[in-house]
């Protein structure tokens, strides 16, 4: 089960896949596609800058007070499908955008292993 709190986009995109995955695999199946569309899988999660420390998959009170909220949609090789940033206050430098997306991408990693158990 996918629960999301202040991430509510990006669960849904990370939920989505895993439905989109179960369909394609019935299809398959019943002989209606013959090739495997997906290439990859794909997930998606927050990150921010909170009290001015990058914070993993914030909550609903992190993300209402955060300096810096982003949202991350990546393969499971690391490839970005998109990135969307916005600084609250002041603006975040690129190191802090490194920053944000390294975590993004642990993230991304738990998300995928999460999505291939539920699949399995």
């Amino acid at each position: 089960m996918i629960q999301a709190d202040g991430g509510t986009r990006t669960a849904s995109i990370t939920g989505a896949f895993v439905a989109l995955r179960l369909a394609v695999n019935r299809l398959m199946k019943e002989g209606l596609v013959k090739q495997d569309p997906i290439t990859e899988g794909l997930a998606a999660i927050s990150v921010g800058i909170h009290k001015q420390v990058p914070i993993l998959d914030l909550c609903y009170l992190e993300d209402s007070a955060a300096e810096v909220d982003a949202n991350f949609v990546m393969t499971e090789s690391g490839k970005i499908i998109e990135v969307q940033g916005t600084a609250e206050g002041a603006p975040f430098s690129k190191d802090e955008l490194l920053e944000m997306m390294t975590l993004a991408e642990k993230g991304i990693v738990e998300l995928i292993a999460k999505q291939r158990s539920i699949l399995s």
